[in-house]
């Protein structure tokens, strides 16, 4: 690796994990300039804390969402830089991609050849717009949900218009009531995700592989740290099942009164009718890039 790559990973390293230059080169050296695996060995050496950020990346862009009639789709298309994101031009473009997302059921290649009100395809007018903006432009994905059983609901943090933002989120609920009667609730268990970013529902829905994960990285921060061999476990499921009830949306706080569960205040609205959240979906810019 040449002097001048390894601190580019050295730099990136840095900004993820807000760790010291000294203890990242040694990271990056120790794993082959695998800025994942360096990640991982800063956590296990008790140097990186777990965050939910991690993942960060400058990459920009937007989230929109489109909904009619209980059907929704969301979409996240980026640019190279955040005034490009906010130019007129880039956010009708954004808008109309996640109409046909709609009329198509998020399906990729039916959206690419679809025709846009410019009478171009999906494809030609981003090269058209690539061209003219002068940026890398990409329809990064696309989710839909349909109407069938389910009662849907969506959010948008911090919109730059209606449904156009930087996160947003779709939430499925069955249930016996109306929407009319849940509405309220839909949108702050939309906002919950938004705000909280759970991994999965609940604990059977969380892959296995991430707990297995954690648990191997918590263990190993623990054996370094010198703790007692027959306290280890003990130590080490209690801050799993944190990990667990912070990651997982009904176990989380309700960001409306920490003192509740999510699965607590749904139990509450719900009184003797069912309210069972089936399906999030959450788009941040950027993440995972």
């Amino acid at each position: 690796m040449s002097s001048e790559d390894l601190l580019e990973k050295v730099k990136k390293l840095r900004e993820i994990t807000g760790v010291g230059f000294k203890d990242c080169k040694n990271a990056i050296d120790e794993n082959g300039g695998d800025i994942d695996k360096s990640v991982e060995f800063l956590r296990k050496k008790g140097i990186a804390k777990a965050s939910k950020r991690m993942g960060r990346t400058a990459a920009e862009g937007l989230i929109c969402i489109s909904e009619k009639d209980n059907e929704f789709s969301i979409i996240e298309i980026n640019s190279e830089t955040d005034f490009v994101a906010k130019n007129e031009e880039f956010i009708k473009f954004a808008e109309e991609i996640a109409t046909i997302a709609l009329s198509k059921k998020g399906k990729i290649d039916d959206i690419l050849i679809s025709k846009m009100k410019n009478n171009k395809s999906v494809k030609e007018s981003l090269v058209d717009l690539i061209s003219k903006i002068g940026e890398k432009i990409n329809i990064r994905r696309i989710s839909y949900i349909d109407k069938e059983k389910l009662l849907n609901f969506s959010y948008i943090h911090s919109s730059l218009k209606n449904n156009v933002g930087k996160l947003g989120v779709l939430l499925s609920i069955e249930t016996s009531k109306s929407k009319n009667d849940i509405l309220d609730l839909g949108k702050q268990l939309a906002m919950q995700v938004a705000a909280s970013t759970p991994l999965a529902i609940d604990k059977d829905s969380l892959d296995q592989s991430v707990i297995n994960k954690e648990k191997e990285i918590i263990t190993e921060e623990l054996k370094i740290s010198g703790k007692d061999a027959k306290i280890i476990d003990k130590i080490a499921f209690g801050k799993l099942n944190k990990f667990i009830n912070d990651n997982t949306l009904l176990n989380q706080e309700w960001i409306m009164d920490p003192k509740k569960k999510v699965k607590d205040v749904i139990k509450e609205f719900a009184g003797k009718d069912k309210i069972v959240i089936k399906k999030f979906i959450r788009f941040r810019v950027g993440e995972g890039l």
